[in-house]
């Protein structure tokens, strides 16, 4: 479900500036923002390289390395 929010126009100035570099659309880009905030927020011992790295893992396809029987 998406809603309409109002932000102010210097981060959806930001935004743009950060989505063209990432191949992002200008709403992914917060999206993006949003969820290394909240990650962050719920783990202030965390690096930015170490939420990054678990965001990426997060969208990695299961190996079936591992076997938990």
């Amino acid at each position: 479900m998406s809603v309409n929010v109002k932000l102010p126009e210097s981060l959806v100035n930001q935004a743009k500036q950060y989505a063209q570099i990432e191949h992002r659309s200008i709403p992914k880009q917060i999206e993006y923002w949003s969820r290394i905030g909240k990650i962050a927020e719920e783990n202030p011992d965390l690096t930015f390289a170490m939420i990054r790295q678990i965001m990426i893992a997060d969208l990695e396809e299961p190996s079936g390395e591992y076997r938990f029987d």
